[in-house]
């Protein structure tokens, strides 16, 4: 069977998840009291994937993703968060230098291994030659999302470097972030930051936001694209409800 190069997703294949796992206000909305330290196992019997996103706080070690990866079942996959001091404190400079702790920790996760995201601050502006060069750094085996959110790198230019680099643009929703469905390789990815126009992770889809997003990801299911949707509107537990309603409206 075709799959996605380096990603075990099969063409027009969708998965919906979080982005990140455990949140102590996800109790009594995912997990039952009592859950504790297994909220990975309970968050992976409810959805197939995740983005985590405690690494862009702290870059963890190889142990710490053998051990997720030893905590999920066979065909979970795990997105990683790239960590914020190479996107935020250096602004993708000196990216090279990041490479070899991306590859090693990120190795760690085997067959759970999901995309690298690369989450670029607001403030930061278009920069072509930047994101080329880091883009470049990135290790060969690991496929690249760019979340862009400064609306300048909006541009056909930069969506093509990304299809030439075999990235994908990370499409969002979210207060004061552009709002591009477009697609520069063979997966899309899509992060929900939640729909309050002027802040960030909070609130809840209404019915017919969730309709219109599915009926985006049908049409890129349908043109024989994997799709990856991670909900990051994680505020009184709407994340997942959220991706449940979204997953729903898909199968409906």
């Amino acid at each position: 069977m075709d799959t996605v190069a380096h990603l075990r997703l099969s063409p027009g294949e969708v998965r919906i998840g979080t982005s990140g796992w455990s949140y102590d206000h996800w109790r009594d909305v995912l997990y039952p009291r009592g859950t504790g330290s297994r909220r990975l196992e309970e968050f992976a019997q409810s959805f197939d994937t995740v983005e985590l996103n405690s690494s862009f706080y702290h870059w963890p070690r190889r142990s710490s993703f053998e051990s997720w990866a030893s905590r999920v079942p066979p065909g979970f996959l795990m997105a990683v968060k790239a960590p914020r001091g190479l996107t935020h404190a250096r602004k993708l400079a000196s990216a090279q230098a990041w490479s070899d702790r991306l590859a090693e920790g990120s190795a760690g996760l085997g067959e759970v291994r999901g995309p690298l995201l690369l989450q670029l601050p607001p403030d930061l502006e278009r920069d072509d030659e930047r994101l080329s060069a880091a883009l470049d750094a990135m290790p060969p085996d690991c496929r690249v999302v760019v979340e862009l959110r400064h609306p300048s790198w909006v541009a056909d230019d930069v969506f093509a470097l990304l299809q030439d680099r075999d990235a994908a643009y990370c499409v969002t929703s979210g207060a004061h972030m552009p709002l591009e469905p477009r697609v520069t390789t063979d997966f899309v990815y899509v992060r929900f930051h939640g729909p309050d126009p002027e802040r960030l992770y909070v609130g809840s889809y209404d019915d017919a936001a969730l309709a219109w997003w599915a009926g985006r990801i049908a049409e890129w299911r349908d043109a024989g694209l994997a799709v990856l949707c991670y909900f990051n509107n994680d505020g009184g537990g709407a994340a997942v409800r959220d991706a449940r309603r979204l997953r729903d409206e898909m199968l409906g």
